[in-house]
């Protein structure tokens, strides 16, 4: 699915972003500190897979992962936290990979508590899309990835319950200081129905923010379908790898072939 907004790059600006690594995240939901999978984030179609976060964490890292994306869905429902779980994590592995953190950063003091726990990134969804500006404060306490979850290109917000009325298309304009743009099509997400190549395709030729892709990716022709979009700078996998379609190791082989 494309937004109908696809810009025509220089050919200058096409070469300078033409074969690149690919970052590869994979993803721990965290549920009242056990790992899960929601299908189209919706709450009541949770599959639970470890009673061990950092066990996984441990895991992703020993099979060569560099960063995990870590999401808090407990402090995303606004249902209490699970920050515990992701300082634990981060003392056992943050030596050794990069922490990206979502769920329920609504503030300052949320990104500062993360911060500190040894978090190297934070990922802000429905207060980004409130507050643009909010990220242009919480980036001088920690890089920021701005979450933009969308149906149809429509971004919802508030644990995807909610629609609003920003299209992905304007809204990638909107955050000159993040770090990056997670990109997920809630339609596709844990649903191992593909990644929406177009969509981001059109993304990232409207913004030189990074761009991170998630939501449905199934198997390794996936990747290397999403290696080949010109300025996609990482891709989140969560469901395919904890349902054995293919492990870390074989994913990062392919995204940075």
């Amino acid at each position: 699915m494309g937004w109908g907004c696809c810009a025509t790059s220089s050919m200058q600006h096409d070469s300078l972003r033409h074969r690149h690594s690919v970052d590869l995240f994979p993803a721990i939901d965290v549920r009242g500190g056990r790992v899960v999978r929601l299908e189209q984030g919706d709450f009541a179609r949770e599959r639970r897979y470890d009673d061990d976060a950092i066990e996984v964490a441990r895991r992703f890292v020993a099979n060569g992962a560099t960063w995990l994306h870590v999401v808090d869905l407990d402090a995303a429902k606004g249902d209490g936290n699970n920050r515990d779980v992701v300082r634990r994590i981060a003392n056992e592995v943050g030596g050794e990979v990069r922490i990206q953190v979502g769920g329920g950063v609504r503030s300052v003091d949320d990104a500062q508590q993360l911060a500190d726990a040894g978090v190297s990134r934070v990922v802000m969804g429905s207060a980004a899309v409130r507050e643009p500006q909010l990220v242009d404060v919480v980036a001088r306490v920690i890089d920021v990835a701005v979450g933009l979850d969308h149906r149809n290109g429509e971004v919802a917000t508030d644990g995807w319950l909610r629609g609003s009325s920003l299209t992905v298309s304007a809204a990638v304009t909107q955050y000159p200081k993040a770090a990056a743009l997670v990109i997920t099509d809630i339609s596709r997400d844990g649903m191992l129905a593909g990644p929406d190549v177009d969509g981001l395709r059109d993304v990232c030729a409207l913004t030189s923010t990074p761009v991170i892709a998630s939501g449905g990716v199934a198997q390794l022709d996936d990747l290397r379908m999403l290696r080949e979009v010109r300025g996609l700078a990482g891709v989140i996998v969560g469901k395919a790898i904890y349902e054995g379609r293919f492990e870390v190791g074989a994913a990062l082989r392919v995204l940075r072939a």
